[in-house]
């Protein structure tokens, strides 16, 4: 099975994603054949041909939340998805919010391109989806959308839980168990109080909780970018124990390294391996009980047989 993690943005607040001090188009998400395009930001087009990703390929986009800096580029992803409508094809999943179904908000998407996609399905907490042979859970979170919503991805291979931008709550921990991989949205450093985002000192609690394999910090704000992320990532990976990765714009992620059921040999399987085999020279080296008592029985019959024939010379 061929997956891959693209970030094609790692930039937060209005600051960051305004001055692009870091870019904003999102995540995608590849799962053999099945690509998924996750909050598509200001730039989204660009990144993505910066990184090689072509959009046409993308199977389904996922908006957690109605902000600028997640759904910006909604309209023109499904532009180029579509070639603006000449090839209706496609899933577009999202809140209530991001799809125009809330009343006291309103969407950056268009009815027209709304009208471009194959299939439209709003996804609110707790609700489940499968698109392909990925199964998608839409994840509680805290922020000022109050319908934003996270996404925990259940593939063939392993799990990855992305946060979305929410502040911290123990539910959260509940929600992201079992995560193979879990991508933070952490605005803001260590000892900074965030309003509506998780912090380093967050992150933490929740990553010890949660204890994944691969743990991933992106989403950075102002505050955060000041205090530089990798040394933020450095902090968390020591406190927790836990191999934490701080994005960048472009990194690439292989989820098969960090999965359950890797076909990757660990040294565990190589000592029981070694062992078996070993249990199996022994076995071929170790002489049959049974056929030794046969050959010793024979041996004494032979010396008898001798011994008689030697008497009656001497007779």
């Amino acid at each position: 099975m061929s997956s891959s993690i693209i970030f094609l943005g790692t930039g937060g607040d209005s600051i960051v994603v305004g001055k692009q001090l870091r870019a904003s188009g999102g995540f995608i998400l590849k799962v053999n054949d099945t690509q998924f395009h996750v909050d598509p930001g200001p730039g989204s087009l660009v990144r993505a041909f910066e990184n090689g990703i072509n959009l046409r390929a993308n199977t389904a986009i996922l908006a957690s939340h109605n902000h600028l800096n997640h759904a910006a580029d909604l309209n023109s992803v499904i532009d180029a998805m579509t070639y603006g409508g000449m090839d209706k094809t496609g899933i577009l999943v999202g809140n209530k919010t991001v799809l125009g179904n809330s009343p006291t908000a309103k969407p950056y998407l268009t009815d027209f391109h709304k009208n471009l996609m194959e299939r439209i399905i709003e996804l609110n907490s707790g609700k489940r989806i499968a698109i392909q042979d990925v199964e998608i859970e839409a994840l509680p979170a805290n922020h000022s959308d109050p319908d934003t919503v996270g996404f925990k991805f259940y593939t063939p291979e392993f799990i990855l839980s992305y946060s979305s931008d929410t502040t911290y709550s123990r539910d959260l921990i509940t929600k992201y168990k079992d995560s193979d991989i879990l991508i933070l949205n952490v605005v803001g450093p260590q000892g900074e109080k965030m309003q509506n985002h998780l912090n380093s000192d967050d992150a933490i609690k929740i990553i010890d909780k949660v204890n994944p394999k691969l743990a991933v910090i992106t989403h950075f704000g102002i505050k955060m970018i000041k205090a530089n992320p990798l040394y933020e990532g450095r902090h968390i990976q020591s406190e927790t124990g836990i191999q934490v990765l701080t994005a960048k714009d472009g990194m690439r992620i292989s989820p098969m390294s960090y999965s359950a059921k890797s076909p990757q040999k660990r040294l565990g399987q190589f000592k029981i391996e070694e062992k078996e085999e070993t249990k199996e020279e022994n076995s071929e080296q170790a002489p049959d009980p049974s056929l030794r008592q046969k050959e010793e029985e024979q041996e004494s019959k032979t010396k008898e047989k001798h011994s008689e024939e030697q008497s009656e010379l001497e007779f």
